[in-house]
């Protein structure tokens, strides 16, 4: 195995953070999800588009794929450093990848209105996703790059 010298790691390290405009992440605690579901009928329809909603409905467990969902929308507004209210909920939808193959059910970020200026506004684009969740957690991870026409070059 090489050694990397110094002088292009931080090179590389340069040019990375360059292309990164942040990360978020987000853990939510799925019997409580389901309680807050229980006791506020509204709150899916405030928080979740009507496509996010029927999906999670196919879903075995439409709770722990809503929670997973609801942690991807807060790990988007870490990305972008905000916080709760710089956009409606529904303004970050999760949607699966169609089709067969590897990337059958793949999740992906389509941004709207408020999020979408916002990302924007910081040159973000393309974000990626990944989703994991138990009967007791729900974890969303959340990258966004540089959008292309932002990149240094």
């Amino acid at each position: 195995m090489s050694a990397v010298s110094p002088s292009a790691l931080g090179l590389w390290a340069e040019r990375g953070a360059a292309r990164l405009v942040g990360v978020g992440v987000d853990a939510v605690d799925v019997p409580r999800f389901r309680r807050i579901l229980g006791r506020r009928p509204g709150f899916a329809a405030r928080y979740f588009t009507e496509t996010e909603r029927a999906d999670a409905g196919r879903s075995v467990d439409p709770t722990e794929s809503l929670a997973a969902r609801f942690a991807a929308k807060e790990a988007v507004m870490k990305a972008l450093g905000t916080g709760l209210g710089a956009f409606a909920m529904t303004d970050v939808e999760v949607r699966r990848a169609p089709g067969t193959g590897a990337t059958r059910n793949a999740p992906s970020i389509v941004l709207h209105g408020g999020a979408a200026a916002l990302a924007d506004a910081h040159g973000a684009g393309p974000f990626h996703l990944s989703l994991t969740h138990t009967a007791e957690v729900a974890i969303a991870f959340v990258v966004a790059e540089r959008s292309s026409s932002c990149a240094p070059s």
